[in-house]
């Protein structure tokens, strides 16, 4: 049996809606089953689709196969259909703005940085902003991640956090539902392939796994007047370090063969 759906309710003359925001991480997976145990109202689930260009998404193959099955899982079990929104402009198509003042007028945007992640703010937020206008917006944030509960309003609520989950929790309900994402099998957190914040091994992976990513990759290394790593660290950097590692890898498994 679904969620019962409250959309009756009415704020300035407009219909206030409960509507959950969906990574298909962890947490925003288990939020659903937490919203479904404790009769919390839900009226939409919604995902907001990153592209990296015109035709690649922000997503990995397995992590969008993965989002196809969840989708599956999610309509049987809450009674909900997944909204999928597509942002219209990619990631690419902000990398190569270009400063209209400021010191770096002229200049393109390039890599986003940690203490100004346009990647956020101006790819993926804007289509939650509209979407959550004048409505009950549900985040998955667990009760653990106290350096996140400044996202917390009256209007931005965590289902989590109001039933005291933890990740650990979290991670265990998804597990049990067969809703747990790929990434996890590589990484703590998912994102973007292209994200700045992944860690050195997940950057590794993706050179060895799809190359035509990290060669686009290259690509804007080369164009990006700012560098990928706040410490001034580059891709081509990486792909040096990745290039000597992977050979050193190869010339041991020689030498043990023979």
């Amino acid at each position: 049996m679904g969620i019962i759906t409250r959309g009756a309710e009415r704020k300035g003359g407009k219909e206030l809606q409960y509507i959950a925001s969906l990574s298909y991480g962890k947490d925003s997976i288990a939020m659903l089953e937490v919203i479904k145990q404790h009769n919390m109202p839900l009226d939409r689930i919604v995902h907001v689709e990153i592209m990296a260009t015109d035709t690649i998404p922000a997503d990995l193959p397995p992590m969008m196969e993965f989002k196809k099955k969840a989708d599956k899982i999610i309509k049987e079990r809450y009674g909900i259909e997944v909204e999928h929104i597509h942002n219209k402009e990619t990631y690419e198509h902000h990398f190569y703005r270009r400063y209209m003042r400021g010191k770096r007028v002229g200049l393109i945007y390039g890599f986003p940085s940690i203490r100004a992640p346009w990647c956020n703010s101006d790819v993926k937020i804007p289509e939650l902003k509209k979407l959550n206008r004048n409505n009950i917006a549900y985040i998955g944030i667990a009760a653990d991640e106290p350096n996140r509960f400044h996202n917390l309003t009256e209007r931005k609520i965590s289902p989590l956090v109001e039933c005291g989950v933890s990740e650990t929790e979290a991670r265990k309900i998804c597990e049990e539902l067969d809703l747990l994402s790929p990434i996890y099998a590589h990484s703590a957190r998912g994102g973007c392939w292209f994200c700045h914040n992944q860690p050195i091994a997940q950057l590794h992976l993706l050179r060895k796994q799809y190359p035509e990513y990290w060669a686009l990759m290259l690509k804007w290394d080369n164009d990006s007047p700012v560098t990928f790593k706040p410490n001034g660290t580059t891709v081509h950097d990486f792909e040096q370090r990745f290039a000597f590692e992977d050979a050193q890898i190869t010339l041991f498994e020689k030498e043990e063969n023979t």
